[in-house]
């Protein structure tokens, strides 16, 4: 998908958010556990329930790689089951050299069709090289997570600034905003303004909106800019507004909460 495709579709939905299927089997409703694949039948119903609240869907590959085959089968029909209007992340935040970061990108860019993956930059930018070559694909860096343990590195010093604004204008060089985003946790909200300073164009993918407490208004008024600039993702909050069987509707009306507050500050 192209910025130009993606920010048409959020411009004409009216909504910049997210939905993370991080679907964990044993959060799921029983009455799901005698489908012959649970977790995709849960995925399909919160799919329909709020595709026409968000423009994009994060799939956390971990809890999908964790059960092995069947995982990586529920994975794949997951991914070619959302519609093709919409966003494909693979949260999956590789980072390795070269020749296996091509692998990595082939996995998710060639044999499963998502349109972004989140990336490590530790190890540099021949690690980050392989994922932004693929033309229409997006590589999403990891810049200012909303973990507790952002303060380990992230937020040391590091020459004159902090050691994750050395990594955004850094990787802001080894891509382009119509190619690369940062992960900028949403619990970061304080950050924002000078994140935004350091990378005016480029897309942020902001976890941390709803279990984690992260505001949307305050992270929407600091960084939106011309194009929006911004992915919102909730998970928790959204696929598991309810636990019964009603839990596809809940789902559906979280997101349409979102949806309804995200169209405020995009007038």
């Amino acid at each position: 998908m192209t910025r130009q495709q993606l920010v048409s579709g959020i411009r004409q939905m009216g909504s910049y958010l997210c939905v993370g299927l991080d679907t964990d089997r044993d959060r799921l409703p029983r009455h799901l556990l005698s489908c012959a694949d649970p977790v995709f039948e849960f995925n399909r119903q919160i799919i329909d329930a709020t595709k026409g609240h968000c423009v994009a869907y994060k799939i956390n590959t971990a809890f999908y790689e964790s059960s092995g085959v069947k995982g990586w089968e529920t994975m794949e029909r997951t991914v070619n089951y959302i519609p093709s209007t919409h966003f494909k992340i693979a949260d999956a935040k590789r980072g390795d050299i070269g020749n296996t970061a091509g692998h990595y990108a082939r996995a998710f860019f060639e044999t499963l069709a998502f349109d972004a993956i989140t990336v490590a930059p530790y190890m540099g930018e021949d690690s980050v090289r392989p994922f932004l070559e693929y033309k229409d694909k997006w590589t999403i860096v990891l810049g200012l997570t909303s973990n507790p343990g952002a303060k380990d590195f992230e937020l040391q010093q590091a020459g004159d600034g902090l050691l994750y604004e050395k990594v955004l204008k850094t990787a802001a060089g080894w891509g382009t905003p119509d190619n690369l985003m940062f992960v900028i946790g949403a619990t970061q909200a304080e950050a924002f303004q000078r994140v935004r300073r350091l990378t005016p164009d480029h897309f942020y993918l902001v976890p941390g909106v709803g279990a984690q407490g992260g505001s949307l208004e305050e992270i929407s008024k600091k960084a939106i800019n011309k194009d929006i600039g911004l992915l919102v993702n909730a998970s928790r909050a959204v696929i598991y507004a309810s636990g019964g069987e009603d839990f596809a509707t809940a789902a559906g009306n979280a997101a349409a909460a979102y949806h309804r507050e995200m169209q405020q500050y995009l007038l």
